[in-house]
């Protein structure tokens, strides 16, 4: 590392940390959209099997919060310092919501009477709501640009509230909602899998939807945003993404149309997560076409990767620790999902 510029290494944390936050994404965003999808799962029996199915794995998803949020603080102090006063009301109700949540997913399974149970169903499922909804707020408001002067957030405690924020709350509840519903077709079979095969294809039209809406506003939020999807030659980086998204949701679609044939089949089990691994896709499709917009920003419109990053010296440091600590998560985390592979049966849980 030592020949590396301070540009080079700073290239490497911001891809760290936006790999961290999407990773954060993809896994605990099936997880809340568990809790998203409970309105609509009806029965004890029904929603222990779907709480079930994300048991053994919810905890240690948020593992990547808080990896994105330290290496962002670290590695890009003035980002942090800028970012935060700007999204403390969404951020804030974001952690409440979770602590909220990950308290009722454990206290729902000790409830004794059907009233407390009725309780810590609604508890898991707001902080479902309210989690993702605050995501995807704080997610609008950054796209949408902060008002920094001298190096310093200069905006007001509300701008994070505006029309396409709220529109990037409810896309993230759509999305998170497909997430959850695909991974629910991939762990559970018969019944259960029918009514959230039906459930996934609602949520993958009202997602897509929602990212056509947002492509369609995000060029003409900013100058840089625009020349970037509409100047020749960076148009030709963008152009795959929105014909991608258009195959993926194809092969999602008809991954649902098969998903569940042949019980017997041992390999429908593993075909029963082809509309998960698309979904997986969209997301990854939806997040690189924000990070063709801001790159190299990281406060837009004002502050880039370069400009917010902490001294050479400690960004080397720390890639260090994280050179060894990332494949360890890596490698418990993918230990763990391997461990509780395929199916999840009626009545058998890790309570």
């Amino acid at each position: 590392m030592t020949g590396m510029s301070a540009e080079t290494i700073a290239t490497i944390w911001a891809f760290i940390i936006a790999t961290a936050v999407f990773l954060y994404v993809c896994m605990d965003g099936f997880d809340l959209g568990v809790g998203i999808l409970f309105p609509w799962i009806h029965g004890k029996d029904d929603r222990d099997l779907a709480v079930n199915t994300v048991a053994p794995v919810w905890d240690g998803n948020e593992t990547w919060l808080v990896m994105g949020g330290g290496g962002l603080f670290a590695a890009f102090p003035l980002a942090y310092a800028t970012i935060m006063p700007a999204l403390y009301m969404p951020i804030l109700v974001m952690l409440l919501a979770l602590v909220f949540r990950g308290v009722s997913f454990e206290m729902r399974f000790r409830a004794v009477t059907p009233g407390q149970l009725r309780w810590w169903d609604w508890a898991f499922c707001g902080g479902s709501y309210v989690a993702a909804f605050a995501q995807g707020v704080a997610l609008g408001a950054l796209v949408q640009g902060v008002k920094v002067e001298g190096r310093a957030y200069a905006g007001g405690w509300w701008d994070w509230l505006s029309p396409f924020s709220i529109v990037t709350g409810l896309a993230v509840l759509a999305g998170y909602g497909m997430l959850g519903a695909c991974w629910l077709v991939w762990k559970t079979e018969g019944e259960m899998q029918d009514q959230v095969k039906a459930l996934a294809r609602r949520m993958t039209l009202l997602t897509l939807g929602f990212i056509a809406a947002v492509s369609l506003v995000v060029p003409f939020l900013l100058p840089a945003f625009r020349a970037r999807w509409f100047d020749f030659p960076a148009i030709l980086a963008a152009l795959p993404v929105p014909v991608l998204v258009v195959v993926l949701a194809w092969r999602l679609l008809r991954g649902l149309a098969e998903a569940g044939h042949n019980p017997d089949d041992r390999r429908m089990v593993w075909r029963d997560g082809i509309p998960f691994v698309c979904a997986l896709g969209l997301f990854f499709l939806a997040y690189s076409g924000l990070g063709i917009s801001i790159w190299p920003m990281i406060v837009p419109p004002d502050i880039t990767i370069w400009e917010a990053a902490s001294p050479r010296a400690s960004q080397v440091f720390m890639l260090v620790g994280a050179s060894v600590l990332i494949p360890i998560i890596l490698g418990y985390t993918g230990y763990s999902y391997w461990l509780f592979r395929g199916k999840v049966k009626a009545g058998h849980g890790y309570h």
